[in-house]
């Protein structure tokens, strides 16, 4: 039977592993003629999620767990967890529930259908701030203007993918990744699914306001060169005005015998050249620095252990130690 390999991230999770469990479980029981592997990927929690983990993995032999020798952050964990997967199909959801299991269902007719990806698009977003809905809201219009690859408009990791499409994620070697943001760029036979995402079982959120600004800039900068012709725009601007502020001045001083007016314009046009140019020199630092991150070659993460896995280990693993057990 066609295997599906459902791929939870977790960091931290405690107070919330066990009711997932319990519901991916349930699920996996209802499945008909699809075999499954639940592959968990511990992010360096500092709790008891990985032992928690363990544990299970040694009551089902479905249940795969990935180690990392420290934190990573999300979307690596979600790369770790495509590169380990075998299935005939991938599904990424995160372990705090508000990505409901029994949706996946929708998503597998889906599939049998055809479609290579079906992601997850969220009409109601319950138990968040209205801080959080409005600059997400904005972020994803944001990126679909900058982006050269139209992404779909608020969705999130949670989707499924065929086989084809997870072969060619694993085959991008990017440092900073915007994992929904590549699944669009691959193209493909794709489809969103409505649903309503619930609020999280237990736990606090892991996207405190500093890192939902770098996932941000990561998703426009990884794939948009927009921002730097943004700023060759903002520079002919900033010439532009300080040239009507030189004929200014030289109109002054040809025609008037006011040479001393004009000190506050000649402020505000100094200092608005130099928050132009400090713009620009960041947007081409923030480049410069993804570049340098790339030339390193750095394995994306470190696995500290394999648990439940074969002898052999995952089909493919980024990380230079390994431990299998």
């Amino acid at each position: 039977m066609p295997l599906l390999s459902i791929v939870i991230p977790c960091y931290n999770e405690e107070d919330v592993i066990g009711e997932t469990m319990k519901r991916l479980k349930t699920f996996c029981s209802e499945l008909v003629n699809l075999n499954v592997e639940l592959i968990f990927v511990d992010d360096g929690s500092r709790d008891c999620t990985r032992e928690l983990l363990k544990n299970y993995a040694s009551e089902d032999t479905r249940i795969r767990v990935i180690g990392f020798a420290r934190n990573f952050g999300h979307q690596i964990a979600v790369t770790a967890g495509i590169d380990a997967a075998s299935g005939d199909a991938v599904v990424l959801i995160d372990a705090d529930l508000q990505d409901p299991p029994e949706v996946i269902h929708q998503m597998i007719a889906r599939w049998r259908e055809g479609y290579d990806v079906v992601y997850g698009t969220r009409t109601e977003r319950p138990g968040e701030s209205v801080f959080k809905l409005v600059t997400a809201r904005a972020f994803y219009r944001i990126l679909n203007w900058l982006s050269d690859v139209s992404i779909p408009l608020d969705t999130g990791d949670f989707r499924l993918m065929s086989r084809p499409v997870v072969d060619t994620l694993r085959a991008m070697p990017e440092c900073d990744r915007f994992v929904r943001g590549m699944a669009s760029w691959v193209g493909f036979k794709q489809i969103n699914l409505p649903y309503k995402r619930a609020e999280r079982f237990a736990g606090e959120s892991k996207y405190p306001l500093s890192k939902m600004l770098r996932f941000a800039i990561d998703g426009i900068l990884s794939f948009s060169t927009k921002p730097l012709q943004m700023s060759v725009v903002f520079g002919m601007i900033s010439a532009l005005l300080a040239l009507i502020g030189i004929l200014y001045a030289l109109g002054l001083r040809i025609f008037t015998n006011i040479w001393v007016e004009g000190w506050t314009a000649l402020m505000i046009t100094v200092l608005f050249l130099g928050g132009v140019q400090l713009i620009c020199f960041g947007i081409l630092g923030e480049y410069i620095g993804r570049i340098y991150n790339e030339v390193k070659n750095r394995p994306l993460y470190v696995v500290q252990e394999y648990l439940g896995f074969s002898q052999a280990g995952p089909k493919m693993s980024r990380s230079p130690v390994v431990n299998k057990k």
